[in-house]
């Protein structure tokens, strides 16, 4: 069996497909990766083919990005997901899509949420395709309720009948490796999802950096992701964060990517220690605590290991629903976005330190994922869809 992966540039909505694209491989069939072509390096260190298509044109993109700062939470996130997934991405990397599956004929497309220049692709080819969901069971509504319109031009770039991609996802098999329990604690989990569990170990072996601060104090993890860098608006954050935390009892590692200029930060509070990156189940290994932004590989890494979290989303809705999910599994607190966010977040991360509840529902959560079963046994599932 061929199966083609797809994905937008994105660590966080590429690392939900990449426990299924092992497995694929570990079971014999033939994998390749349809992903932007800056996205080349990330795949080669994963050790995946690449089928490359054409990132966002600069002209397009640019002009929205720039909106965003100007507008409600709510109005960009759903430009977000409406004019750069679902519009300038998509129509930019039809052509390639298309052009590979002609060319190696997959016998199934598996996607990310974010990634639909597959969906008119596929849907052209006449190739069953498979929905990974990227977030909590939300997600799966939310762009299909905001996609309509960008779906309806897919339809025609692709010479498709009208309706046919909107039709086509309301058909997709979805897969998650979000368990029942986490779904249900907020409304009611979208109906007929089968979930599996990253057989990676959630909590790494490896070391910790270089020794920092009082070894005796709890260690407290945070990332804001690898996203958040490279966007002006937020990348003040760092700093307020640390400075925040600087009377926190704790000792802090802080994650930034490796888009930021550390040196900029200027000299550092004596608990804190800052790292462009190290990884994330190593430091989850150490961790009595995690202070994140709310995105996918992040918090699901931090229940998974079975630590509490605090989580405080920054700009997309994904991240306030997985907090929102977080909070009312009683796995940690979620901190309202907007001004004051930095200091609420800080006291937060003081409660879960000292009240092990937070924690025993993080283990109950994780306990949960391990019960899942593993994602070679999705392969079964997409084996079936090939007729």
């Amino acid at each position: 069996m061929r199966v083609l992966f797809a994905t937008t540039a994105n660590d966080g909505h590429w690392g939900p497909l990449v426990p299924f694209a092992r497995a694929c491989v570990d079971a014999g069939h033939e994998v390749r990766v349809a992903a932007p072509a800056s996205f080349a390096g990330r795949l080669e260190d994963a050790g995946f083919g690449h089928e490359p298509f054409a990132d966002a044109p600069p002209e397009l993109i640019g002009p929205v990005m720039a909106g965003l700062p100007s507008m409600s939470f709510e109005e960009a996130d759903d430009t977000v997901v409406r004019d750069v997934f679902g519009r300038i991405d998509a129509q930019a990397g039809l052509p390639a899509v298309s052009a590979t599956i002609e060319r190696w004929r997959p016998d199934l497309v598996v996607r990310e949420s974010a990634e639909l220049a597959c969906v008119a692709a596929a849907q052209r080819a006449g190739v069953p395709h498979v929905h990974v969901c990227i977030g909590m069971h939300e997600i799966v509504r939310r762009f299909a309720s905001l996609v309509a319109e960008p779906l309806a031009e897919l339809d025609t770039l692709a010479g498709l009948p009208a309706g046919s991609c909107a039709d086509s996802l309301t058909r997709e098999p979805v897969l998650s490796t979000v368990p029942q329990r986490l779904d249900d604690a907020v409304g009611e989990a979208l109906p007929g999802v089968s979930r599996f569990r990253d057989p990676a170990p959630a909590r790494g072996t490896g070391p910790l950096p270089e020794a920092w601060g009082d070894p005796g104090l709890p260690l407290v993890y945070v990332t804001l992701g690898s996203v958040t860098a490279s966007l002006p608006p937020f990348a003040g954050l760092f700093g307020e964060l640390l400075a925040a935390l600087a009377e926190v009892d704790a000792r802090i590692l802080l994650t930034v990517g490796r888009r930021f200029d550390i040196a900029g930060l200027g000299p550092l509070p004596a608990n804190a220690r800052v790292e462009p990156w190290w990884p994330q189940a190593d430091l989850l290994a150490h961790a009595d605590a995690m202070l994140g932004h709310g995105g996918f590989g992040t918090t699901m890494g931090a229940l998974a290991a079975g630590v509490p979290q605090v989580v405080m989303p920054v700009f997309t809705s994904d991240q306030l629903a997985n907090s929102l999910h977080v909070a009312a599994v009683g796995a940690g607190i979620a901190v309202p976005m907007g001004p004051g966010s930095v200091a609420l977040a800080a006291d937060a991360v003081v409660t879960v330190l000292a009240d092990p509840a937070y924690a025993l529902s993080a283990n109950q959560v994780a306990g949960d994922i391990a019960d899942l079963p593993p994602a070679s046994d999705a392969v079964r599932l997409l084996e079936s869809l090939v007729g």
